[in-house]
């Protein structure tokens, strides 16, 4: 099933390109935007939406691709989309292999829009300490959760303000003015989680969540992590899976579960059942909240997630 999606999202993202091309701007290949007109600019997902939005404001025309709530790991673009990346002046992703590995859907997008990476597209991850995979460490095999550490968050801002600056330099002063606030900001709730997960005792101290994407998290925080599966592009939730969780469980003194906003709840609560540990909240990983919801930025997200996290394991 897979696979022919895949094959059926190469077909759709052609035939896109085909439509769209003959009003694409891509063969003006500007280094830098006009100053009567705004930055064109398009993310992979909500999360790089809302830190680019907090850096740029209204100074730029944004378009995210993976829609809130959705898996970015797998992901079939639209027509849209296909014509907004065409169009686009600069284009963030994640990198570290979130939307290039699975169906590698991103990788197949840039392509078939021409552009060219580290020119007309970036990683907004470029410099973190990258994290692999358990039992890996070569290329096309990292964890891509980077942005659940608040430095790599910071990291992310960084180089999306530069970015910014360096194709709409009318604009450097207001991007870093604002990414300097915005630094502040992310700063400072990094540091309040610190405090409160140093005090939590070490024998309850674990997050365990439906997919093993709190690795970065658990260096930042030193708060070890479990999980049924370990990243969306495998098999997900299967007996297997959730024997060999529940059988570690019974070892620990863990007081709380929790289960991912973007994903199927029912294994985790088969764990709950099988463990008679509550699932203590609902978290948010590869996407932020609806506007107006609880976590709907990624600062919401990530307090939103630092504090049910250290609620549920002081009980």
């Amino acid at each position: 099933m897979r696979k022919w999606k895949a094959v059926l999202g190469s077909l759709g993202i052609l035939i896109a390109l085909f439509i769209f091309g003959a009003c694409s701007t891509n063969s003006k290949d500007k280094d830098t935007v006009a100053s009567n007109e705004k930055l064109k600019v398009v993310v992979t997902n909500s999360i790089l939406a809302d830190i680019t939005e907090n850096i740029a404001k209204d100074k730029i025309d944004l378009h995210s691709i993976v829609p809130i709530g959705k898996d970015p790991h797998e992901y079939e673009p639209l027509p849209e989309d296909v014509q907004k990346t065409s169009k686009a002046d600069l284009i963030f992703y994640n990198g570290v292999n979130l939307e290039t590995g699975g169906n590698a859907w991103f990788t197949k997008l840039v392509k078939n829009a021409n552009k060219e990476e580290n020119k007309d597209y970036f990683a907004a991850s470029d410099g973190i300490d990258v994290i692999y995979l358990e039992g890996q460490s070569e290329k096309g095999k990292e964890d891509p959760h980077a942005w659940l550490n608040l430095e790599n968050g910071i990291i992310y801002a960084k180089n999306i303000e530069k970015h910014l600056a360096e194709k709409d330099p009318d604009n450097k002063k207001f991007y870093k003015e604002n990414l300097d606030k915005y630094i502040e900001k992310l700063d400072a709730l990094d540091k309040e989680a610190k405090s409160k997960f140093a005090s939590i005792p070490n024998d309850k101290k674990m997050i365990v969540t439906s997919e093993g994407c709190f690795k970065y998290f658990s260096k930042a925080y030193n708060v070890p992590s479990a999980y049924i599966w370990e990243i969306n592009t495998e098999e997900e939730g299967t007996p297997d899976q959730i024997k060999h969780l529940v059988e570690k469980l019974r070892t620990t003194k863990v007081p709380s579960l929790f289960v991912e906003s973007s994903v199927d709840d029912r294994p985790m609560k088969t764990v709950s059942k099988d463990t008679n540990i509550p699932i203590y909240s609902t978290i948010f990983t590869d996407s932020i909240a609806e506007k107006g919801q609880d976590g709907d930025s990624y600062y919401a997200m990530m307090k939103w997630n630092l504090n049910k996290i250290a609620e549920g394991l002081s009980k």
